[in-house]
């Protein structure tokens, strides 16, 4: 059982709850809490160290706290959060990087779990209906989140080829859905008229943040291993999903993603990015067998009783342009 515990990413909003959950466990005797900026909100009795992953002092942190298990939630999930695509990557790749090289050296380390992404499937339509955790990608990402999901699971992967004492989990999440939380999934059902691509109707799976802290919770404390998908029962449409949350659809062409977000810049919506077109187009579905089996987690709420307690709007509306929803 985890006796000290380092969880990163604590200033945002998965990581903050995740961190709080896991204070109020009295089996962890210790909890630090990592960011390269203070939280705003509380984390409970954790102890907050202002560290940047980036830096080689999170090695000194790791060892001076005899940490024994590691949550790694450090990872932006939107280019707007990090103040750009590049400082997005950097923080999410090489941040991993250094994290996980300072893992590597510790030897009071036993354990970790790292928030992974169902993005690193991609969306294409040569996909199964259903990814299990042992299929690849039929169309790798080659961009924006998804592609940083790809490379920070090769590093944990190469990590626990060279330590292979260390318990490893990575928890492959659906869309996350819940109050505060912001991704380009989120950032999209906002805008106030959703673009969609003529002829397609992508169909997804999400996970609410109550269901999300949950998993990484128990994760944390079970001796579970390996990669998991982790996502609510049930999958919607895009325009099923619009209907629910009163926004009007305005087909488009599928190859016009690029416009449209240069569009949304300039008239300061600033929801639409250019690589969720693929989503769009063509959804993605994973298997969650493992999560029940090996994990032993079971989600409160299904993928529409998240969507609507997030985004629902009551009474419904037909979309624009005549589209079918």
């Amino acid at each position: 059982m985890p006796r000290n515990v380092l969880v990163t990413g604590v200033s945002r909003r998965v990581g903050g709850v995740a961190c709080r959950a896991l204070a109020e466990d009295p089996s962890v005797d210790k909890i630090i809490a990592i960011d390269a900026v203070p939280p705003l909100h509380g984390i409970g009795r954790a102890r907050f160290v202002r560290a940047d992953i980036r830096n080689p002092i999170i090695g000194k942190i790791v060892n001076q706290e005899q940490i024994d298990t590691v949550v790694h939630l450090g990872v932006i999930m939107t280019p707007r959060q990090a103040g750009g695509r590049n400082q997005q990557k950097e923080i999410n790749v090489i941040g991993t990087m250094q994290l996980l090289a300072a893992c590597q050296k510790a030897e009071s380390l036993r354990r970790i779990v790292v928030k992974s992404s169902s993005a690193i499937y991609g969306s294409s339509p040569q996909d199964p209906a259903m990814f299990t955790e042992d299929m690849s990608a039929r169309r790798t990402p080659t961009g924006g989140f998804g592609r940083d999901s790809v490379e920070v699971e090769t590093y944990v992967r190469g990590l626990a080829r060279r330590r292979p004492d260390i318990q490893l989990v990575m928890l492959r999440m659906a869309n996350l859905v819940g109050a505060g939380v912001r991704t380009t999934f989120s950032e999209y059902f906002e805008q106030p008229v959703l673009p969609a691509p003529l002829g397609f109707d992508g169909r997804f799976q999400v996970l609410h943040l109550v269901d999300a802290v949950a998993a990484i919770k128990k994760a944390a404390l079970t001796d579970a291993t390996g990669t998991i998908n982790v996502a609510a029962d049930g999958m919607l449409t895009v325009r099923q999903a619009a209907r629910l949350a009163r926004k009007p659809v305005l087909p488009v062409l599928a190859q016009s993603g690029g416009l449209i977000q240069q569009l949304s810049d300039l008239l300061g919506a600033r929801g639409f990015d250019a690589e969720q077109m693929a989503f769009l187009q063509f959804g993605r579905g994973m298997d969650t067998s493992r999560m029940r089996e090996v994990l032993g987690f079971e989600p409160t709420m299904t993928t529409r009783e998240a969507f609507t307690d997030v985004f629902g709007a009551g009474e419904l509306i037909p979309a624009l342009g005549g589209a079918r929803g």
